[in-house]
């Protein structure tokens, strides 16, 4: 007999199927994504502590501690910036991918006050991505001195040190969770010579770097059961049937290629983000869930076609409490942009919405929505990726009756006011995305489910 290149391809393909008959049916359309499609701050950590209740696994994909999602459960507020929200519901594995950045002191600061106020048996319900990169201290420190060193162009990060980790990440020069756990002398060795790169950028940098070293012996001690190779252990998961839920951290706008740049975080926070923050294939994404607040907020610098600068964009503010859960910064308030959103939906293809905070504009009586951009007095069909263009673009609304009471009991969509209803649907109608979800109030029961 003879043996033909053909042959042996028969041979191994047929192999594989009766291995693994069922393996694409098993694998697809299991995985549910939550994005943000602003610019942050749209409440997705309320929508992922709802949706975990039917998740097996919680997943973050990207992004650091610079996140910041606000869940309340029976009055008490959790705040989570590495945890992923569904961290509290205790059926519930959470997974921290190799997309994101980790700051290990901030990690295990937002362990314990999150368990002070009462969330449960952690122990054994978070695994951390061996591949995942670790964020330093001198990482902030440099974050601080490169926000200084721009003046009056800075950016208005968080200075968690994200940028110089991802940055480090690029370079080639990072160092990772598995660095941390394997032979301590090569993670030293990397972490001097890390440290020395950035001495040499920034003289002025003060780092005991025994000590730190010191506290990342411990930390490499405390982090260890935590840490398994998450890639396999999602692909074995998901193959099994478990359900998954993806929470990206940030929102569109802040994407590192199709926000609004440079005003934008370090990372790919939206669909592409997930793909390769945590090595799953598109064929296993289901679901994309977009959350929409039902108005639109920033925080930091950068173009904001929409903001108010007068009593509404004020009122906004003290009713929606905007301020920021990371850094405690007013968020800038104005018009819902449905330009922004159409933008996001095209690159993160969006299954569906949930719109958030809908109840802040209980006590408006005209409610306006910015449907189109002019450039030079003439429509644009594009969103621009100049900085320059966006700030200098015309806004085209439309004007919608406001419903002037209270919705903030309401928790069905019959029961909503006609001028509510009129809202959503012309959300629906701008988009061609339906909306799944309505969040009237703080609490995780304060969502309306539209069937």
């Amino acid at each position: 007999m003879v043996t033909t290149v053909n042959s042996i391809n028969t041979e191994i393909n047929g192999e594989l199927s009766r291995s693994c008959p069922s393996k694409k049916t098993k694998m697809e359309n299991k995985v549910t994504v939550v994005l943000g499609a602003q610019w942050g701050d749209e409440g997705k950590g309320k929508v992922v502590d709802l949706l975990a209740v039917d998740s097996d696994i919680v997943c973050r994909c990207q992004g650091g501690n610079n996140a910041g999602h606000t869940v309340v459960v029976d009055g008490k507020e959790f705040d989570f910036h590495l945890l992923p929200s569904g961290i509290i519901n205790q059926k519930c594995t959470s997974v921290i991918g190799n997309g994101v950045v980790i700051h290990l002191p901030g990690l295990f600061e937002e362990l314990k006050k999150n368990e002070l106020k009462g969330m449960k048996g952690c122990e054994g319900r978070l695994v951390i991505s061996d591949r995942a990169h670790l964020v330093f201290d001198i990482h902030q420190q440099v974050d601080g001195l490169q926000e200084a060193e721009k003046g009056k162009n800075s950016l208005g990060t968080t200075k968690k040190g994200i940028g110089p980790a991802y940055s480090a990440k690029a370079t080639r020069n990072g160092i990772r969770i598995g660095d941390l756990l394997g032979d301590f002398s090569l993670f030293e060795d990397k972490y001097r010579t890390l440290v020395a790169s950035y001495k040499r950028m920034f003289p002025a940098l003060e780092l005991n770097i025994d000590s730190e070293l010191s506290k990342y012996r411990a930390y490499a001690d405390l982090v260890r059961p935590m840490v398994k190779d998450t890639v396999s252990y999602l692909h074995r998961e998901i193959g099994s049937g478990r359900k998954v839920l993806v929470e990206g951290a940030n929102a569109a706008m802040l994407d590192i290629d199709f926000g609004t740049y440079p005003y934008v975080t370090s990372s790919n926070c939206s669909i592409g983000g997930v793909l390769t923050g945590l090595g799953l294939p598109p064929n296993v994404i289901g679901n994309v869930l977009g959350v929409v607040k039902a108005y639109t907020t920033r925080v930091g610098d950068g173009p904001f076609p929409t903001e108010l600068h007068d009593e509404t964009g004020q009122l906004l503010q003290e009713r929606g409490h905007e301020v920021g859960v990371t850094t405690r910064r007013v968020r800038r308030c104005g018009w819902l942009d449905l330009v922004v959103v159409r933008y996001t939906a095209m690159v993160n293809g969006y299954t569906s919405l949930c719109l958030t905070k809908l109840d802040i504009l209980d006590t408006l009586k005209e409610i306006k929505v910015g449907v189109a951009y002019k450039l030079n007095g003439k429509k644009i069909d594009y969103f621009p990726s100049s900085m320059v263009e966006l700030s200098n673009v015309e806004v085209e609304y439309i004007s919608l009756p406001g419903w002037a009471c209270s919705i903030e009991h309401v928790r069905e969509l019959d029961k909503l006011p006609a001028e509510a209803r009129a809202y959503v649907k012309a959300i629906e109608d701008f988009l061609q995305v339906p909306v799944k979800y309505i969040g009237v109030g703080q609490g995780r029961e304060s969502i309306i489910s539209v069937d």
